[in-house]
């Protein structure tokens, strides 16, 4: 039974968020202690300035994150994995067995037409598991379609040209291969008896625990049901959890000023003080992902307009946000001219509550991500009022 809510001013709340997504001083100290401390990081190939998890990460280690790192804990020591999109901890692979156990069981509309598919091309399953067994890692394209049965859900996927790439997708979230490396933007394939260790089992309640309160932290605080979820669902077990860290006292419940809702907030953060930093962030960085959150709780409005036609988009492409301290204090448009060796910022805009000493702190943070782009320019347009011109 949870004790009385702890009241809770929102900017610390905006504080204990900050710090669980690793965005205040000092940063952590290795990639592998940020994947995780963050649990997972979203892929995007989207590289108008850089792919989205290089930002993630830039956002939290600086200058000191370099790509071939990410991808050497990837693809060679194998410290990190690929599954769900995300690159998640191989010491994380337990948790991910339990979605990859449970992949195709279910009565849902979805999971029973992916079984009666994948039974129908029995055929074309042997044949690319036996491929890559004798010639992995490939790519999808070294691979031929043998599909039996057509996909056809009415989507993108569907008519040939996509058998093999929704197979791959397929095997792969079941647990039997795995991403091994890139050739290029092309996803390279391998046994996962090859790529990943064995996972010993451990029990499902301490596992369980483990999720909830590692959940809790990175995110600072939460809505209670949004605690214990793998990327497939409810992780078993994760009510007891819940109840256990709240007895526990890793679990407070608070009431947050101005918010609605059940809200948790992770003990072991209540009482760190907080240094915040001026950086830059993906705009599909964890911080921001949930949109309803994120204004509620930052005053920030933020949506994605990668997809809105350019004469509707109100703050440009590829937006990054610029946190400093605990607040939004603007956003920026930018896109790396790689050959020319420039980082374009193509718009800047102030959010209402900006103030004038924000500019010098958010353009330190603009040259930083030029820096470790490798850019040797900055090119910036007339900066809004509150910030002077430039």
């Amino acid at each position: 039974m949870m004790r009385d809510p702890l009241e809770l001013p929102r900017r610390r709340a905006r504080q204990l968020a900050v710090m669980g997504q690793l965005l205040a001083a000092p940063r952590p100290a290795s990639l592998l202690e940020t994947v995780r401390g963050l649990g997972e990081v979203q892929l995007d190939p989207t590289a108008v300035v850089a792919r989205t998890e290089h930002l993630v990460l830039w956002s939290r280690l600086g200058d000191r994150f370099r790509r071939e790192e990410l991808e050497r804990s990837l693809w060679g020591d194998r410290e990190l994995f690929e599954y769900w999109v995300h690159v998640v901890p191989t010491s994380d692979l337990p948790l991910h067995r339990i979605s990859m156990g449970r992949y195709l069981r279910g009565d849902s509309a979805r999971r029973t037409y992916v079984r009666e598919w994948l039974d129908a091309n029995a055929g074309f399953r042997r044949y690319v598991l036996r491929e890559l067994r004798a010639r992995g890692p490939l790519r999808a394209r070294d691979l031929e379609d043998r599909t039996a049965v057509p996909w056809r859900t009415g989507g993108w996927n569907d008519g040939r040209g996509r058998h093999t790439a929704m197979l791959l997708d397929i095997l792969w979230c079941r647990g039997e291969i795995m991403i091994v490396g890139r050739d290029g933007q092309q996803r390279l394939w391998d046994l996962a008896s090859r790529s990943l260790p064995p996972a010993p089992p451990r029990p499902r309640p301490e596992l369980a625990r483990e999720l909830v309160d590692r959940q809790l932290r990175a995110r600072g605080l939460e809505r209670v049901g949004r605690l214990g979820h793998l990327f497939d669902g409810p992780m078993p077990g994760r009510t007891v959890a819940i109840d256990r860290l709240a007895r526990e006292g890793v679990l407070v419940p608070v009431r947050v000023e101005g918010l609605e809702g059940r809200w948790v907030a992770h003990g072991g953060l209540l009482d760190e003080p907080f240094r915040g930093r001026t950086t830059l962030l993906s705009p599909f960085d964890d911080l921001i992902s949930d949109r309803d959150r994120t204004e509620r709780l930052f005053d920030l409005r933020f949506r994605l307009e990668i997809y809105v036609p350019k004469a509707k988009r109100e703050f440009g492409y590829f937006v990054l946000p610029i946190l400093r301290g605990d607040r939004f204090v603007g956003r920026i448009d930018p896109a790396f001219d790689r050959a020319a060796g420039v980082l374009r910022i193509d718009a800047v805009h102030a959010e209402p509550d900006a103030r004038p000493g924000d500019w010098p702190a958010a353009r330190r943070a603009i040259d930083a991500l030029a820096r470790w782009l490798g850019a040797d320019d900055v090119e910036l347009p007339r900066v809004p009022a509150v910030w002077g011109s430039s």
